[in-house]
């Protein structure tokens, strides 16, 4: 191979390096996560001109009875992020909880990470029922939370909070979803926002959690 060809395909080959210590080095890799549930649109008037911003809905405050027979506020759960699971006496929502374990364990140490299981026919008479749950799935004291309370109580949480649907039509895969199958798991962030909405049953998309939520992480600790 003669010398000027040699030199050519060298620096062929040296550019795809060269591109990729220039990112690594001056680029930034964003991966911002969507918001899900838009309450309205407002229009504002920014240097003459109207600029139209979405308005998503926040999860409003709430406090519940735990396995412990303690109360627990959203206040409480809000200091970082916390998963949502509606957990009601059928094998999608015993199979999801079964999955959950998995995303304890990765966050075991990440005090910001925690897991709400939502038991929609408890009622607080039925501490009992929370409490054998509970140790069924080998919570951790603080990280993974079992609660419930009245049933208008979870039914206000569910279908106007949470907005859940039990239509099965109804999938998510849009940014601006208003319908939630019962049975997914929700990703709530510190502003109390839906930032991600998952088939807990599906051990790809609970992969997907687990990405997402180190996502948020990164984000809460490199805002914009």
């Amino acid at each position: 191979m003669r010398p000027r060809q040699t030199l050519l395909l060298g620096l062929l080959l040296l550019l795809p390096v060269l591109a990729f210590l220039f990112l690594f080095s001056f680029g930034k890799n964003r991966y911002a996560l969507p918001t899900y549930l838009p309450d309205r649109v407002d229009s504002t008037q920014v240097g003459g001109e109207w600029r139209r911003d979405t308005v998503f809905h926040q999860i409003a405050p709430f406090e519940l009875s735990a396995s412990t027979g303690r109360p627990v506020s959203s206040e409480e759960l809000g200091t970082g992020l916390y998963v949502a699971q509606f957990y009601d006496d059928n094998a999608a929502s015993s199979a999801t909880a079964r999955f959950l374990i998995r995303v304890q364990e990765k966050f075991r140490k990440e005090p910001r990470v925690r897991l709400v299981t939502f038991v929609l026919d408890g009622g607080k008479r039925e501490d009992a029922l929370l409490t054998s749950l509970a140790e069924r799935y080998g919570t951790i004291a603080g990280k993974w939370f079992f609660l419930t309370g009245t049933r208008e109580e979870t039914c206000r949480l569910t279908q106007q909070e949470f907005r859940l649907t039990s239509d099965p039509k109804r999938l998510p895969g849009a940014v601006y979803t208003a319908n939630i199958p019962a049975g997914r798991l929700l990703l709530i962030d510190n502003q109390r926002r839906v930032r991600g909405i998952y088939d807990g049953t599906d051990g790809r998309e609970i992969d997907r959690l687990l990405t997402e939520i180190t996502v948020q992480l990164y984000d809460y600790e490199h805002p914009h």
